[in-house]
């Protein structure tokens, strides 16, 4: 599912962001370093109550943590369709700044 993949992505952009390795974050979220893998890789559906252990770990506001995956995840959905079916990460639209 594309929303996950994206989702995962997300996780993984702003985790690296913050300077944590998986483990550390994983750690830090409460959580298992494999189970976080497959959370950045797309391959795990996150509870409500998992999905704001990780905005509160990243720092932000779920809002926040959420921006964008709808877009993102049509690039990824749109990526697929092409031939090759590759998709560079660098065409796959980051969330805009929360703005207050």
């Amino acid at each position: 599912m594309d929303i996950l993949v994206a989702l995962g992505q997300r996780v993984r952009e702003l985790r690296k962001a913050k300077g944590f390795s998986q483990e550390g974050f994983a750690d830090t979220v409460g959580v298992h370093r494999t189970w976080m893998g497959a959370v950045e890789r797309g391959e795990r559906n996150l509870s409500f109550h998992n999905l704001v252990l990780i905005s509160k770990a990243l720092g932000i506001t779920l809002s926040e943590f959420l921006s964008g995956l709808e877009e993102r995840a049509r690039a990824l959905q749109d990526a697929e369709r092409k031939p090759g079916g590759r998709v560079d990460k660098r065409q796959v639209p980051s969330p805009a700044k929360h703005r207050r």
